[in-house]
């Protein structure tokens, strides 16, 4: 009987269609305050960040007052919001009604002050600053207001201190992929068109994404290919394999970039650091694969290769090798034994022939062609025969064309020498062109997060 006795009092003759003050020039002060309880969605591409807040009002109606004496000592009851006045405070950044529980009722105590308590689900237009992302921080506002009265009407302010709004993650669900920092507030005026004043409540909600799945699915497999590509490197440039390692290396890129397009966040005003990134390590593998055909063309053995100019061998084959602190040149040159075997054969058959004309001079000489003596003198009885002549036109062919190979091999080797100077050079480069960047990007991100 006492709650209905005193519903029907106080609404009785209640007109919720007006500013509830006795005295016109009156300023209805509004107190709101802000609770983030999650972080549901971030459209990047949208520009909309979805988040869920508990909203609280607290403002004075003049005409719902009581005395609790005789009433049975109430002191606060709850009545339906449709059926007293409610000021028309509004969210400026709303794009979208989102999915917010109804609430109908409303707190009111006994000198006048009415409690607004209810949870909205908030789907508000936010400037999202990607160009960090998967460690960007985002600060996204939320601006209360009253729609139709000025500052002479509705005053608005804070219903706790600052610093208890900044810090206060009671209620936040923190196990999504964002992370609340803190909800900075500020008050000011503003004027439409030099018109009257009006009042309105800044809430800055800053949030800061969780990068470890990124880092995990994103950042490492592209440090794992960029480590696998330097690697390579220490192939041998003449075996061929190089060549198809780093094709097959900027294939698997191209089809990691491929799988992670959908996950990095889209904008039509800017690409996100870590897309640059990705670029630019698509760009250093294509390098790497140029150098390396480059090396491989140098270093192939063909037999109308010309020799190694001059000024080469003094850039790489001297100069170089003290900068890069190569001891020894003939170490790049691995078909040197074999071609050595073949010079010490044809100074065998040499020594051979001379033997075979003008005697040993040496003991030693005459004892190591022991074994030839009997060739020999059926060379000088079969002298003047016309077989005897084919086959020394035949020997010296096979002479001639040894030396030409011996020729080549040489030329080959001296190219061989210069790719090998050529490459450790190039990859030093190379190598030190992705530590820069590996160090740039790095500290981007760390003075942008440090900021």
């Amino acid at each position: 009987p006492a709650l209905h006795r005193l519903s029907h009092y106080l609404l009785a003759h209640y007109q919720k269609g007006t500013r509830p003050v006795r005295d016109w020039r009156t300023t209805t002060n509004v107190a709101i305050d802000l609770m983030v309880y999650a972080i549901l969605s971030v459209d990047e591409k949208n520009q909309v960040l979805t988040t869920y807040i508990w909203y609280r009002q607290h403002w004075t109606d003049e005409f719902l007052r009581w005395d609790p004496a005789r009433f049975d000592n109430l002191t606060q009851i709850s009545l339906p919001a449709e059926s007293i006045w409610v000021p028309d405070i509004l969210i400026n950044e709303f794009v979208d009604v989102g999915k917010s529980p109804h609430v109908p009722y409303v707190y009111v105590g006994h000198h006048g002050e009415v409690q607004n308590l209810k949870p909205i689900q908030v789907m508000t237009a936010c400037s999202l600053d990607i160009y960090n992302f998967p460690f960007d921080v985002q600060n996204c506002s939320l601006t209360f207001t009253s729609w139709l009265h000025h500052i002479r009407d509705i005053n608005l302010s804070l219903w706790r201190q600052p610093e208890l709004v900044k810090f206060d993650r009671s209620v936040f669900m923190n196990q999504g992929e964002w992370e609340l920092l803190y909800v900075l507030s500020r008050f000011q005026e503003f004027s439409v068109k030099s018109s009257d004043s009006y009042a309105e409540m800044k809430f800055y909600v800053v949030i800061r994404r969780r990068p470890l799945f990124y880092t995990v699915s994103l950042l490492l497999p592209s440090i794992f290919l960029m480590v696998m590509d330097i690697v390579g490197f220490y192939l041998p440039p003449n075996s061929g394999e190089r060549v198809s390692f780093k094709i097959t290396l900027l294939l698997g890129y191209s089809v990691f970039l491929i799988i992670v397009s959908d996950t990095l966040p889209a904008t039509a005003v800017g690409t996100p650091l870590i897309g640059t990134y990705f670029v630019v390590c698509m760009a250093l593998l294509v390098i790497s694969l140029m150098e390396t055909i480059l090396i491989v063309r140098l270093v192939h053995k063909q037999d109308l290769q010309p020799h190694v100019p001059e000024w080469v061998k003094h850039l790489l084959l001297e100069r170089a090798t003290v900068l890069l602190c190569i001891q020894d040149g003939r170490t790049f040159s691995p078909s040197r034994t074999q071609s050595s075997d073949i010079s010490r054969e044809v100074e065998n058959n040499d020594r051979a022939a001379k033997l075979s004309h003008h005697g040993c001079e040496d003991p030693r000489e005459c004892e190591a062609a022991g074994a030839m003596r009997p060739a020999l003198a059926f060379a000088g009885q079969a002298e003047g025969s016309p077989l005897m002549h084919s086959v020394l036109r035949e020997i010296t062919a096979i002479r001639q064309f040894l030396e030409k190979r011996e020729e080549f091999r040489d030329v080959a080797r001296e190219w061989l020498q210069v790719g090998y100077v050529l490459d450790v050079l190039l990859f030093r480069a190379y190598l030190a062109a992705v530590l820069a960047y590996s160090i740039t990007l790095g500290t981007l991100w760390s003075v942008w997060r440090d900021a």
